[in-house]
């Protein structure tokens, strides 16, 4: 790891180790997002101190170096030959990486802001618009700031744009007095647009806070259906998932794997009579529930097959949408388990007494396919925390409300 200086004016020293301006190539997306987008702050800067400067640029100079080596480190955590301890645990556990290497870029880049020349933010000023908007509610006041700011430098939207292009007048007064306003407005846009970053931020954090709970939930549901099965290979008659279906005297006992042959269910005075749980003892088989919760994850696995139609792709690197279908697999295989308790139990009149072992089998899959009924809910509370995170990339079918009118006094 090269310590990240700045070639310039007033004290800041340029890199002299020799290692390459971009490392990697890395294991991850966002880790080569990261550098290149610290590389691109620093060229920025280095221009920056290469024009005449504030007397506070190197300030904020040594500021933004810092900034971006610590979005480097973050961005080369566990990397052989990295600052960060290779063979770690952490490698696996990159969420408060990539939020360390998020907010010291985007500190970088407002505190660029403060620097660059006017002609740059002036440049700048679009873009810059857009992200607050992306960001920032409609009614909220600094977002209300910023787009005063803008019209007052003559940033309009694209249809404006369009529409003006030929009343630009482009003289040098009009560009010194936009420059003027731009060092007038500074402060204003650089504490701006490091609030929309930061509301950026808490998105993406909200996004990987639904989807650490979606992946412990699935953890879990999968721990139970280990459990299970194992109580059914270790103890095959605590919970037996099997039915004793009764005509004319006669009985028979079902289990999802075996049946029993016929036998008397005739008073006890009848020695031809058999006691039906030692039938079922000597019927349930080891794996019976590991029979039932798998075909309950073969449901699981086609509903959500069927389900990946209704996602739609997200430029988000939290991979929710795939932790939303993994939990779908151990849940059906839960349902299954207990749709079929259920009715052993009674619970559902008319539907007591199976009569054969493929009838079982068929209502497992039938349990496992409905954890859709359960899943969708959950489904729906996913896309909903996605659509909160407004990027550039998502279309705003709802745009934000306009601000409500003022009360009259009619006092």
């Amino acid at each position: 790891m090269s310590n990240t200086t700045y070639v310039g004016r007033q004290g800041v020293e340029p890199d002299t180790t020799g290692t390459p301006p971009i490392q990697g190539p890395l294991s991850a997306g966002w880790r080569e997002c990261t550098l290149t987008r610290a590389k691109e702050i620093e060229t920025h800067c280095e221009w920056v101190l290469a024009h005449p400067l504030r007397q506070d640029t190197v300030v904020f100079a040594k500021a933004i170096a810092v900034h971006v080596d610590a979005a480097r480190r973050a961005a080369t955590a566990g990397k052989p030959g990295s600052s960060g301890p290779p063979g770690s645990w952490r490698r696996y556990r990159d969420g408060p990486l990539r939020e360390r290497a998020m907010s010291n870029l985007d500190a970088a880049e407002a505190d660029l802001l403060n620097i660059a020349p006017a002609d740059y933010v002036l440049g700048q000023l679009p873009s810059l618009l857009e992200h607050v908007k992306c960001h920032l509610v409609a009614i909220d006041p600094r977002r209300q700031e910023f787009e005063r700011i803008a019209r007052r430098l003559s940033v309009k939207d694209t249809d404006e744009r369009a529409a003006d292009t030929d009343s630009a007048s482009g003289d040098a007064e009009r560009k010194t007095r936009l420059l003027a306003a731009v060092e007038e407005e500074r402060g204003r846009i650089a504490s701006i647009t490091r609030a929309a970053s930061s509301a950026g931020l808490r998105e993406q954090v909200r996004v990987r806070s639904f989807r650490n709970i979606v992946v412990w939930t699935a953890v879990v549901m999968a721990f139970l259906a280990t459990v299970v099965a194992l109580i059914g290979f270790i103890w095959p008659t605590l919970i037996p998932l099997c039915f004793a279906p009764q005509a004319e005297g006669t009985g028979i006992v079902v289990c999802p794997t075996k049946q029993s042959a016929q036998f008397s269910t005739a008073q006890p005075a009848d020695e031809t009579a058999v006691d039906i749980d030692v039938k079922t003892a000597a019927t349930a088989q080891r794996h019976d529930l590991a029979i039932v919760e798998l075909v309950g994850l073969m449901a699981a696995t086609v509903a959500a097959a069927n389900s990946i139609r209704k996602i739609r792709g997200s430029s988000e690197r939290y991979h929710l949408p795939l932790a939303l279908t993994v939990l779908k697999l151990p849940t059906g295989a839960i349902t299954a388990f207990l749709g079929l308790l259920l009715m052993r139990g009674q619970f559902v009149p008319g539907l007591s007494a199976l009569d054969t072992s493929a009838q079982i089998l068929a209502w497992a899959l039938v349990f496992g396919y409905a954890q859709q009924l359960f899943t969708q809910a959950v489904d729906r509370q996913g896309q909903s925390v996605l659509n909160s995170v407004r990027g550039a990339d998502k279309p705003r079918s709802n745009p934000d409300p306009p601000p409500p009118p003022p009360v009259e006094n009619t006092s």
